[in-house]
């Protein structure tokens, strides 16, 4: 990497090797780069270098912890369109940050056959549109129930009940380079967190550990994962905390009547300790992110103890399929596919986040804003 495009005073990473165990995948880290900064960078094969027809480049995150002005994208539902890939060219004309992919970021659903994964992973990373894309920014994704297994599938409680949970995580991680995976092989899962500057993403794995919706011992995140993320969101000093679900968290988002069990809805009561949770202990500063309908939205969830819990959701960045829009939502979007931009600036007085949905033909159709003193439990902020 260097910070010139004409790779000056270049600095070399460790070399790694792949093998047929990992799919000839590998992770190459970079160590001692300077926050907030454009580098260029080359890839190197047995010996030669990979052919671009541009030096690539990335621009590494803003000090963690201290206030910034970055915008991130997100989003989920991006099964294999041939006329839709060119999504990720109107994405990269944003320059985020970050893109957060929250599940369903390919379309399998054969979790017993492990070549049947690999080849749908082959063929989006085919795509030139996906590969300048990722070449230039940082992807962090989790799953859902078409990257983990079929729809509205289950997980189970355990890490070997299910045969194929174990081969399926292993080829979810060849794919995807996150600062971690759950608790490892001990809790295996894709839960993790990150920080860019002063905003903290909570990534939540909501199908490995989900079993028994609406039952006695219902849960979408399993015991570890749960005290996991209560535990952070209490540590949390971050202007702003993120909660990222692979499903949406308002009610009677999908279905009728009572909603879904494949959503939160399924699992009121898990939902309701997290919320709960945040009143409690009078977190600030919350605000949540999902995928999984074949739209974007945004919802208010009023609670009578808390400020109103805003929720982002988009999830139609490629596909063909398409969920109709929900009366009580602020507003949403279906019409073409969309994605979710949000910036942050937590440099203002009164930090603020502001959430825009924008469509494959890059048209900004609706925005929010919402303010750090919206995120109060003090009436001044």
């Amino acid at each position: 990497v260097s910070k010139t495009i004409d790779m000056q005073q270049a600095r070399a990473s460790t070399i790694v090797t792949t093998s047929a165990d990992n799919d000839f995948t590998a992770v190459v880290s970079l160590t001692g780069l300077q926050a907030d900064t454009r580098y260029y960078y080359q890839v190197w094969i047995d010996g030669e270098r990979v052919a671009a027809k541009k030096i690539p480049s990335f621009t590494t995150f803003p000090p963690t912890g201290e206030a910034a002005n970055f915008q991130i994208i997100f989003g989920g539902g991006s099964g294999y369109v041939p006329e839709h890939e060119r999504m990720w060219d109107t994405m990269a004309r944003h320059k985020v940050t970050a893109f957060l992919a929250l599940g369903d970021n390919v379309y399998i659903d054969r979790p017993e056959l492990s070549e049947t994964q690999r080849y749908c992973y082959y063929r989006r990373q085919s795509r030139p549109e996906y590969r300048r894309f990722v070449a230039s920014c940082p992807v962090f994704s989790i799953w859902d129930d078409h990257d983990f297994g079929t729809n509205d599938c289950l997980g189970s409680p355990g890490t070997n009940d299910i045969p194929w949970k174990m081969s399926v995580w292993r080829v979810f991680r060849e794919n995807w380079v996150n600062p971690s995976y759950g608790g490892g092989d001990a809790t295996p899962g894709v839960w993790y967190d990150l920080s860019i500057g002063d905003v903290d993403f909570i990534m939540l794995d909501c199908r490995f550990y989900r079993h028994d919706p609406r039952g006695k011992n219902q849960t979408m995140l399993g015991p570890v994962q749960k005290l996991w993320l209560l535990d952070r969101l209490k540590k949390s000093t971050a202007t702003f905390k993120v909660i990222a679900s692979s499903v949406p968290w308002t009610p009677l988002v999908k279905g009728r009547g009572k909603g879904s069990p494949d959503t939160w809805d399924g699992f009121p009561r898990e939902r309701e300790e997290i919320f709960s949770f945040i009143e409690k202990n009078r977190i600030e500063g919350v605000f949540l992110m999902s995928a999984d309908r074949h739209r974007s939205d945004a919802y208010k969830n009023l609670r009578p103890q808390c400020y109103p819990l805003y929720e982002a959701s988009s999830s139609k960045l490629t596909n063909e399929h398409t969920h109709g829009l929900i009366e009580h939502a602020l507003f949403g979007y279906n019409k073409k596919c969309s994605f979710g931009l949000i910036r942050f600036d937590t440099t203002k007085s009164d930090p603020e986040l502001t959430y825009e949905i924008v469509n494959i033909d890059n048209e900004v159709i609706h925005a929010l804003q919402v303010k750090r003193s919206e995120l109060s439990f003090s009436p001044s902020g």
